[in-house]
């Protein structure tokens, strides 16, 4: 009896971690930053620099949400970044200057999620089939900072993502792109 429980209970307890790690991304998927003084006369435009160390023997997609200060999102886009490539994205040009709610920026968040390609491509990441977190994409972005517009460079900072967050972040890109009518949808930059 008593070897009948401890298999039960093993049992148990291996569903239940088969099934969180079923529903949980992996690590090292989700990139947060900030931006500040973007869209700001006299101050420099901040850029936002994204690589694939080719670490998951592929093309990965940069999936880019940019937050307003609200921590309501504005802006949203899937770029490819390929094995080795460097992606460079201007916070004024290609993150702040198409607002879903037309809005231009000055302070926010963006949020990365190094997410798998779609057959060489980065469809909207809309969807669960369009958002596949996949490790790997790094990033770094330079910041405009308050007193006199010095610039400074920091790497994007690791976060967890959950499931709740990838869902948030699919149904609030997948609301941009059917209310926005062109607006709301980020560009992505230069390079690859």
């Amino acid at each position: 009896m008593k070897g009948t429980t401890i298999l039960v209970v093993c049992t148990l307890a291996l569903a239940l971690c088969a099934t969180a790690f079923a529903t949980t991304p992996p690590a090292d998927t989700l990139k947060v930053d900030y931006f500040a003084n973007a869209n700001t006369a006299s101050a420099p435009d901040g850029t936002v620099r994204i690589d694939n160390p080719g670490t998951s023997g592929g093309n990965l997609c940069a999936a880019i949400f940019v937050f307003d200060a609200n921590e309501e999102m504005s802006e949203c886009c899937n770029c490819l970044v390929t094995p080795d490539g460097l992606r460079t994205l201007s916070v004024n040009g290609d993150l702040t200057s198409n607002p879903a709610n037309g809005t231009i920026l000055n302070t926010g968040v963006i949020k990365i999620v190094s997410s798998k390609a779609q057959g060489g491509t980065c469809p909207n990441p809309t969807s669960p089939s369009n958002l596949v977190p996949t490790p790997a994409v790094r990033a770094w972005a330079t910041h405009i900072q308050n007193s006199n517009f010095t610039i400074t460079e920091t790497g994007s900072q690791d976060a967890t993502l959950s499931s709740t967050e990838q869902t948030e972040l699919q149904n609030g890109c997948h609301a941009i792109h059917l209310v926005g009518s062109g607006t709301g949808i980020c560009s992505c930059g230069t390079g690859d």
